[in-house]
């Protein structure tokens, strides 16, 4: 690790997506010990029913993650962010959360999102093209939520499964692309409210410091601030500024952007969102991006 950040530097963090069962291998080499804290706390190993629902994905997903950070050798970066879910393994990146934490965290957070999406209508999620005003006038029709902005030509609808289905068609009919997710849920958006409490008092038990360098949330597009808990909560319902972020971490003096991975679903958003930047990916074990 350098002595001091690399304050160009930007590591970058994914969300649920990205994973699939390859990358337990990783897991394996560089955190063993986080393998076997998510067989514990999971109840089996979550890499193998990765695409089996946010209660597998999530726990998978973090350990790779953490463990693709083990892989770069921990870079003392400048900046972190990361893509929804991938908030808090930026967090532990930069010591906020010991990794544990952040592990027991994510397991919580799949099992709470997993047991709203059972609780109530059926939802998902549907990804469009076209431009921001034409997302928000599919949602807005539709009475959906626009819940990710992913880069300025790919955005994220959100909300109950006959909704996406109208919306698809709309926008297929416009000429955009629209492609559901493989999701079993409405996430990032009220489908969510039930369970934010939940995480809030879970979340009051674990013990956050303050972290090394600054970690932006998709939820504010900024720092997290001394409210941590009260902002990780909030992402739960609240949309994902993706674009903001990444501006964000360009205004702040990020020049040299990496993918922590697994996949390159990042790497290829910052392509998408930013100019004059180098973009880097991680040479993991290849994973199915969304």
């Amino acid at each position: 690790m350098s002595a001091s950040p690399e304050h160009d530097l930007a590591l970058l963090f994914p969300g649920q997506g990205v994973g699939d069962e390859s990358a337990r291998d990783l897991v394996a080499s560089e955190r063993p010990d986080l393998l076997e804290l998510a067989y514990e706390l999971v109840g089996e190993d979550p890499f193998a029913r990765i695409g089996d629902g946010t209660r597998f994905a999530q726990p998978a997903i973090y350990c790779a993650s953490i463990a693709g950070f083990e892989r770069l050798g921990r870079p003392d970066a400048g900046m972190l962010a990361g893509h929804s879910l991938g908030e808090i393994s930026a967090l532990a990146a930069a010591g906020a959360i010991d990794d544990a934490d952040g592990l027991r965290i994510v397991v919580e957070r799949g099992r709470l999102m997993d047991a709203a999406a059972a609780s109530g209508e059926a939802g998902g999620m549907l990804a469009v093209g076209g431009d921001r005003d034409q997302a928000r006038e599919l949602a807005d029709r539709h009475g959906l939520t626009l819940a990710n902005e992913n880069s300025p030509k790919q955005f994220v609808l959100s909300g109950p499964e006959k909704l996406l289905d109208a919306a698809a068609a709309a926008a297929k009919e416009a000429g955009l692309r629209a492609k559901r997710l493989a999701v079993r849920g409405a996430f990032h958006s009220p489908a969510m409210e039930t369970v934010v409490a939940s995480f809030q008092d879970f979340l009051s038990g674990v013990e956050f410091s303050e972290s090394r360098v600054p970690v932006l949330s998709c939820v504010t597009a900024a720092p997290f601030g001394a409210d941590v808990r009260a902002t990780l909560a909030a992402a739960l319902t609240r949309p994902v500024r993706w674009v903001e972020v990444l501006v964000r971490l360009r205004e702040e003096g990020g020049a040299r952007f990496v993918d922590v991975g697994p996949g390159k679903v990042l790497a290829g958003l910052v392509k998408r969102t930013l100019d004059g930047v180098s973009v880097e990916t991680n040479p993991l074990p290849e994973a199915h991006g969304a």
